[in-house]
């Protein structure tokens, strides 16, 4: 497991995939997953060490914010071992 992951959520796809997009190319980070939530809602995580993930979400949320509706972005720094499995599996 990575040392950290990020969440970006939006309302639509068009800012989800710009938000991807951007933090993709703003740090070292793979793409976990995707997530739709419903209701327009979609998910992005990423993983990653501490320091990447916190640039690749900052820099998602800014390009999420810029196109589309934000709803959330999220950190998390060493997440439990259960984690993962529980929800990414």
């Amino acid at each position: 497991m990575n040392d950290a992951i990020g969440l970006i959520e939006t309302k639509g796809l068009l800012a989800l995939v710009e938000a991807t997009d951007a933090m993709a190319k703003a740090a070292n980070v793979q793409i976990v997953k995707r997530v739709d939530i419903g209701g327009a809602y979609v998910t992005t995580i990423v993983s990653g060490d501490v320091g990447s993930v916190r640039a690749a979400v900052e820099a998602g949320a800014n390009a999420a914010a810029q196109v589309g509706e934000l709803v959330g972005s999220h950190i998390i720094a060493r997440p439990s071992e259960g984690l993962s499995p529980a929800f990414l599996g």
